[in-house]
C-alpha cells in the first residue's frame, strides 16, 4: 500500500464558490430531504447527471480544467471511468485543447467486447500518467476498478479528478470509516484527489448568499457537517 499523499480536494475558493454556486442554478445541488447511499438524512443533494445540456458541460468542463491545472499534478492522458466519466472526461479534454493542451482520453466499457478491436478499454491508447475523471466518489469502487485497468495496461494513474468532495465520512462495505471516501482512495491507491469545490465550499457559499431560500438551509447543511464530516 501507498503512503497517503498530500490531500489535494480544497481548491482555491474562488472558482469553488463559482462553481457550487453553478451547480445551485443548475439545479445539481439541490436543497430539501434527500437520503445518501450510505443511508442518512442529508439536506443537500448532488447530482452531476444534470449538468445534461451542451452549455452546462462546457462550463463544468473550464471548472474542471480550471481545478486540474491548478493543481499543478502532471498528467498525459485523461481516462473516464464508465459512465459519467465517459462525457466528463471528453468534455474536459475539448476544453483544454481550447486552452492549447491537447490531451487525449480514453474510458472503459462495462463488459468487454469479443469482437472488432475487443477489450474493455476505448479511445487513445492507455499510456503515460493518467488522471481518472468522474463527478464523486463515494466508496471508491469505479476508481479502484479504473487503477486496475489503467497498471494493467502499463499506465500510471497521476491523480483522481472530480467535482464535488462530500467531506464526510465514508461508509463502505456496511461500515463507517473515520475517513472520507476521498481519504480512503488516497491511502488505499496512494492517489492525490483534486476536486473543484467541497463541502466547506458549500457552506461558505451560503453564509455569504443574499438569497434567503438558501441561507435557510445554512443551519442544516451546519449541522450535517458536524455530525458526518471529516476534516
Amino acid at each position: 500500500m501507498s503512503p497517503a499523499p498530500e490531500h489535494l480536494s480544497t481548491p482555491p475558493s474562488a472558482f469553488a464558490q463559482d462553481f457550487v454556486r453553478f451547480a445551485v442554478d443548475s439545479g445539481v445541488i439541490r436543497f430539501g430531504a434527500f437520503v445518501t447511499k450510505a443511508g442518512r438524512d442529508t439536506p443537500y443533494f448532488f447530482n452531476a447527471g444534470l449538468f445534461n445540456d451542451g452549455a452546462k458541460l462546457g462550463r463544468l468542463a473550464g471548472f474542471y480544467a480550471d481545478a486540474l491545472l491548478a493543481s499543478g499534478v502532471e498528467f498525459d492522458m485523461l481516462f473516464g471511468p464508465a459512465y459519467k466519466g465517459i462525457a466528463l472526461a471528453a468534455a474536459v479534454s475539448i476544453e483544454l485543447a481550447r486552452r492549447g493542451r491537447n490531451a487525449p482520453f480514453a474510458y472503459n466499457r462495462k463488459e468487454a467486447k469479443d469482437h472488432g478491436e475487443g477489450g474493455s478499454l476505448v479511445g487513445a491508447p492507455v499510456a503515460g500518467r493518467v488522471v481518472i475523471v468522474d463527478d464523486v466518489i463515494s466508496a471508491g469502487t469505479a476508481i479502484g476498478e479504473s487503477v486496475r485497468l489503467l497498471r494493467a495496461a502499463g499506465a500510471t494513474p497521476a491523480a483522481v479528478l472530480i467535482a464535488l468532495d462530500r467531506q464526510e465520512k465514508a461508509a463502505i462495505a456496511g461500515q463507517t470509516l473515520e475517513q472520507s471516501a476521498v481519504q480512503h482512495v488516497q491511502t488505499i491507491h496512494g492517489l492525490p484527489v483534486v476536486a473543484i469545490a467541497n463541502l466547506d465550499a458549500l457552506l461558505a457559499m451560503l453564509g455569504t448568499a443574499q438569497d434567503a431560500q438558501l441561507t435557510q438551509w445554512l443551519p442544516q447543511v451546519r449541522d450535517y457537517r458536524a455530525r458526518y464530516g471529516v476534516s
